[in-house]
């Protein structure tokens, strides 16, 4: 697998365009691009992608890795707000994309040429080394503490899981994390019954592999949330309570 993800991420520099001045990236515009899934675009109210990018610092030309893709919501946002002289690498674990979601990702790349997707088992996680100026974990670093035999997924162990990250993002480099709210407790019997995680572990377990908390954003927080619903639940479905951090890897 890593010489896949090396593979990858080289055919994706290999492909940029000639340097040019960074700066912000134009995520608008690469939200309101044409061609996006229907699906995915209704999603933009609730989970504010432009606003999100915008807090996290995303610029134009940044070589992104994105962690637990899913469907490329924000793998095709990203990829076009970064243009042609970044791109995007999207990790995925086998177990999860099915048939439907090979043909949506073909589709997306059609849309995003500068977009590659590493799929593999959990327990193959590794990653090239200093190679991401930016890092995406939406909605689920609290899925390192989950497990699925039907999927073949997990358990992943959250330190090592982060040890690998930082490893793989460059000195000064951005990861964006955002996650539901639960409560205090046991953090895989949260996760297990919830699919939510407290945020005081998630700040102690970046802090403690290196990461320094640079800003947070109330973006995504709903005070009407009940943290002890799961996130699934049709009531609260899509506007959980959710942090949103800013974490990066200091410089050397």
């Amino acid at each position: 697998m890593r010489i896949f993800a090396l593979t990858a991420l080289a055919l994706l520099v290999a492909s940029a365009a000639p340097a040019q001045p960074a700066g912000p990236a134009d995520v608008a515009a690469a939200v309101a691009a044409p061609g996006r899934p229907a699906d995915q675009v209704k999603l933009d109210a609730v989970r504010k992608p432009a606003e999100i990018l915008r807090f996290e610092g995303l610029k134009r030309g940044d070589i992104v890795l994105d962690l637990f893709a899913g469907g490329g919501y924000y793998s095709e946002i990203m990829a076009k707000a970064v243009g042609p002289r970044g791109g995007v690498l999207a990790w995925e674990p086998a177990g999860f994309l099915t048939d439907k979601a090979k043909a949506g990702w073909k589709e997306l790349r059609g849309r995003a040429p500068n977009v590659g997707l590493i799929m593999v088992s959990s327990a193959a996680f590794t990653l090239p080394g200093d190679a991401f100026d930016f890092v995406m974990l939406h909605l689920n670093y609290h899925d390192v503490y989950w497990q699925s035999a039907k999927y073949g997924y997990g358990p992943l162990d959250p330190n090592a899981f982060l040890r690998t990250v930082y490893a793989s993002m460059k000195p000064g480099a951005t990861i964006a994390v955002i996650d539901h709210v639960g409560p205090a407790g046991d953090t895989r019997a949260i996760v297990e019954k919830l699919h939510r995680i407290d945020p005081a572990v998630i700040k102690a377990e970046f802090k403690r592999a290196g990461f320094v908390l640079e800003a947070e954003s109330n973006l995504l927080r709903n005070p009407a949330d009940d943290h002890t619903k799961l996130v699934f639940d049709p009531s609260i479905r899509g506007v959980t309570d959710r942090v949103v951090y800013r974490f990066r890897k200091p410089r050397k």
